[in-house]
């Protein structure tokens, strides 16, 4: 019975992948086909397979992914529970994407990307109850009926400095590239601020690596975007590979509302300021990256001190929603990436915010350790395989921590009352590589103290990820 129950579960997940393989090859064949007729440039039957796998001539390219995970909670000890807590009985969770890469080379140097993307899915509590929520491709949007939606769609411009040269590979939002060393490069438009900064190669991407929230970027790094993940901006940085060195610096827009969708387009009275410097090195003969990122956002926060007095002059719980004015939030980052060994890559992010305004754009943390690792399967040869250990401690600052205990919510936490407790995040996956297109991935995480709440938890989540690109 469980191994019947297993394949039922194996056969949920993939049935919605195997339709929009159809769908995206069908979509493939189709728009490239128009674009190169548009261009002027035929495209014979010759091309068609090439189209179907990804591999288009220079001028155009192709990609597209699909991910399904499923994960299910039991159910966890509370001594009370409020309106934005973690439900404590058992439950489960899904969701469903599917994303293509549409791009175009356009002039020298110069790419464009348009990314169409459907979403669908249930979140535990209305994602509600946790600093680390568990399931990264889960937005705040999330729903039961599938959603269409542009995710992305912008330019990138490369100047070549000279210094020598070095080769890109083709990857999704990506074309193959021989490029200098040395250039500039310019990302505006539509696309997603971790597209460009604190793009931690072993913990950045909730579809091939890690579910959590903790994982996905600095937690406390409350970076614009809409409530989907995404935004419009413009960043400029100048690399330095060969010296090993480089500088990024970006300004985005910031949602109208806190963790809201629609975006505030007076970009020169709200927004969000981003700088990171990025350094490689050599440990041990091991190449290694270093970056130190820095933020500020301006918009209208509500701030936890206002709404404590507030609260206490007029006998009520706190509320930052009848607070808000133009607040300055400031944040920094220091996270690491090393390699140990050709299947080993080991990561560590440390960062820090003041924690002083409501959570705007990401998840309510306020300062966070983690740590972890990615281990390849060469050893028990199963070289594409992935095994995946991390673990994070979550904060908050005193400020933010006595709104909480004083019956006050925010964008997801809110339990009516507070015994406070650093958030520990342990989470396990594993890679099973089936085929070059498809991998599926168990998954456990383990969350002690959800919601900083020495009186909850601790809450356990059991999954599995299902992902297919081409």
């Amino acid at each position: 019975m469980l191994f019947l129950s297993t394949l039922e579960y194996v056969w949920v997940a993939v049935r919605p992948l195997v339709w929009v393989r159809v769908l995206m090859g069908a979509a493939a064949v189709v728009s490239v086909m128009s674009m190169a007729h548009a261009a002027g440039v035929p495209a014979s039957a010759d091309d068609v397979p090439r189209i179907a796998s990804g591999e288009l001539d220079d001028r155009f390219g192709f990609h597209g992914q699909t991910t399904y995970v499923w994960q299910r909670k039991p159910a966890f000890d509370a001594a009370y529970s409020g309106g934005n807590s973690l439900g404590a009985a058992r439950a489960k969770s899904y969701s469903f994407t599917a994303t293509l890469d549409l791009g175009m080379r356009l002039w020298k140097g110069a790419e464009f990307h348009f990314n169409p993307e459907v979403a669908q899915g249930v979140a535990f509590s209305e994602l509600h109850g946790l600093g680390g929520l568990p399931n990264g491709e889960l937005a705040k949007t999330a729903g039961t009926n599938p959603t269409l939606y542009r995710a992305r769609a912008f330019l990138r411009q490369t100047w070549g400095l000279d210094g020598g040269t070095e080769k890109v590979d083709a990857d999704f939002n990506q074309f193959a590239n021989v490029v200098d060393k040395r250039r500039v490069v310019l990302t505006a438009g539509n696309f997603a601020v971790p597209d460009v900064f604190d793009a931690v190669s072993y913990a950045q991407d909730p579809r091939t690596q890690f579910l959590n929230w903790s994982f996905m970027a600095h937690p406390s790094f409350d970076y614009p975007a809409d409530a989907r993940g995404y935004n419009w901006g413009v960043a400029l940085e100048y690399i330095d590979s060969e010296n090993g060195w480089a500088v990024r610096a970006g300004r985005f827009l910031q949602p109208e509302q806190s963790n809201g969708l629609p975006l505030d387009t007076r970009f020169l009275k709200h927004y969000g300021d981003i700088l990171e410097l990025e350094k490689r090195y050599t440990l041990f003969g091991q190449e290694g990256t270093a970056r130190l990122l820095g933020w500020r956002n301006q918009a209208r926060m509500g701030r936890f001190d206002d709404a404590m007095a507030l609260g206490a002059a007029v006998g009520a719980a706190p509320d930052v929603g009848l607070v808000r004015k133009a607040h300055a939030k400031l944040g920094v980052g220091v996270s690491f990436e090393q390699k140990a060994g050709d299947n080993l890559g080991l990561f560590a992010r440390l960062n820090w915010s003041d924690d002083k305004t409501e959570t705007y754009a990401f998840t309510e943390v306020g300062r966070s350790v983690s740590f972890g690792g990615l281990l390849k399967g060469a050893a028990w040869q199963r070289t594409n395989d992935v095994l995946g250990v991390a673990v994070a401690v979550n904060m908050l600052g005193p400020d933010h921590r006595a709104y909480l205990a004083a019956g006050g919510s925010g964008a997801f936490l809110g339990d009516g009352g507070l015994n406070y407790g650093p958030e520990r995040v342990l989470e396990l996956f594993y890679s099973l590589q089936i085929t070059k297109a498809l991998a599926i991935s168990p998954d456990f995480q383990l969350i002690q103290n959800p919601g900083y709440n020495r009186d909850r938890g601790p809450a356990k989540f059991v999954g599995v990820r299902v992902h297919a690109e081409f």
